[in-house]
């Protein structure tokens, strides 16, 4: 079916919304029930947490099969938003498809690196090659990894994001106030991401929040409007 079809694009944009809707939802549940104390994205400190990540095998492997969940769904509502908005800018909407898919691969190695350490601390071999404070060293290593890995896909896909409402923006597809709101906070969590490397008072909790708030606010707005009324077939005027 071709993708400027209106019928199509609003079951395109309505399994965007949910989607969205549900990984956010399976980011959330989580952070809350799977990965308190394990994931280094959630703690400042790595010693308490490679300590942690040796001593929860199961939660590691859940952690790393939710998150190929999460790429899952991810993949689905980049392929989406980029079947709904390329009669808007087609060089626009394959770049920002193309970097969200990088960002999602990206993300994923932290699942890799939840595993690693889920076979360091069950597997007889290492007790064998390694002691204590070899493995934890390991685990470490996992653990910064994990959060390096984050951080990078968060900085990318947040560029493909404002790609995205940019079109959106353009187009008229979804209130002006929604897509302008999200151009503003996916790049605002770009910019900050990367300064705060070189401008240490950005990495601020309360800036951090500022700037996480924002985007979550922008994700499940977007996420709302598609998954409840779809797109405009007649785009409003700007």
């Amino acid at each position: 079916m071709h993708s400027d079809d209106p019928q199509f694009l609003q079951r395109t944009a309505h399994t965007v919304g949910w989607s969205q809707l549900a990984l956010i939802a399976l980011g959330i549940a989580t952070s809350v029930l799977v990965a308190k104390g394990i994931d280094i994205n959630l703690s400042a400190d790595v010693e308490a947490t490679a300590r942690n990540m040796l001593d929860a095998e199961t939660r590691l492997r859940a952690k790393a099969y939710l998150a190929c969940l999460g790429f899952a769904l991810g993949t689905v509502v980049s392929v989406g938003l980029f079947l709904i908005l390329q009669s808007h800018g087609r060089l626009l909407a394959s770049t920002s498809l193309v970097v969200s898919l990088a960002a999602a691969v990206l993300s994923l190695l932290g699942a890799v690196f939840a595993m690693n350490v889920a076979e360091l601390a069950s597997a007889p071999a290492y007790a064998s090659i390694t002691d204590d404070a070899q493995r934890l060293m390991l685990a470490g290593m996992q653990a910064t990894s994990d959060y390096t890995s984050f951080h990078l896909s968060l900085v990318i896909s947040s560029v493909a994001n404002a790609g995205f409402f940019y079109l959106f923006l353009r187009s008229g597809l979804i209130p002006m106030l929604i897509a302008a709101w999200g151009v503003f906070a996916s790049l605002l969590v770009a910019v900050v991401i990367v300064a705060r490397d070189f401008i240490p008072a950005l990495g601020q909790p309360g800036i951090t929040i500022s700037f996480m708030v924002a985007n979550l606010i922008a994700l499940i707005s977007l996420s709302l409007y598609l998954g409840i009324k779809g797109v405009r077939v007649e785009p409003a005027p700007l």
